[in-house]
């Protein structure tokens, strides 16, 4: 190689520094137009804003957006999900499904009263002695088969109550407050 050659490979491999390009007027008259329109917008925006406020809130637009009306189903889960009621909803269905989950003829003397949430207990009354000895007999059973259908410990125990007697009537030589005879003397 000649020092000719090594002298100009060098100088051609370097990139020749450019003087940076100040913007001309077109360019500064273009920046400041769109800063002025985002100014625009911003004033708009809070100005839109008070303005649907004093109208009584926001109202949808042409596009999909949160404030737009849903489906009672999808509202209806919504506010069951947000409120933690998932459970007890889902209890109540069994209520309203008694007669599916124990079969028929249990059904015709058991009802479901109450559910406890805390305790996670089901109260069921019967109409007779008999039927809620066979239904205690028969509770594990329904405990698995309703946690099959509702989820694993919703229902952890089966209280089962009989008949109630009649609501007791108060006579005429009734005093209010009183327990009955035995507390006459004292």
């Amino acid at each position: 190689m000649s020092t000719d050659e090594s002298a100009k490979r060098p100088a051609a491999e370097e990139p020749v520094p450019k003087k940076a390009a100040e913007p001309s007027g077109v360019d500064l008259a273009r920046v400041a137009l769109r800063a002025a329109k985002e100014q625009a917008r911003a004033r708009g925006d809070a100005a839109q804003q008070k303005k649907q406020a004093r109208r009584g809130g926001l109202r949808s637009g042409a596009r999909a957006d949160g404030r737009d009306p849903m489906a009672l189903g999808a509202a209806i889960n919504r506010l069951l999900t947000e409120r933690g009621w998932e459970t007890p909803a889902a209890v109540g269905g069994v209520m309203g499904r008694w007669p599916e989950i124990v079969g028929e003829d249990l059904a015709n003397h058991c009802v479901p009263e109450k559910y406890d949430e805390d305790e996670r207990v089901l109260i069921v009354r019967c109409d007779s002695t008999a039927w809620a000895t066979n239904l205690r007999l028969l509770a594990p059973q329904l405990v698995a088969r309703l946690n099959e259908d509702l989820g694993h410990g919703t229902v952890k125990f089966l209280k089962v109550n009989g008949p109630s007697g009649p609501p007791r009537r108060y006579g005429p030589l009734r005093a209010p407050g009183s327990t009955g005879p035995g507390d006459t003397y004292g």
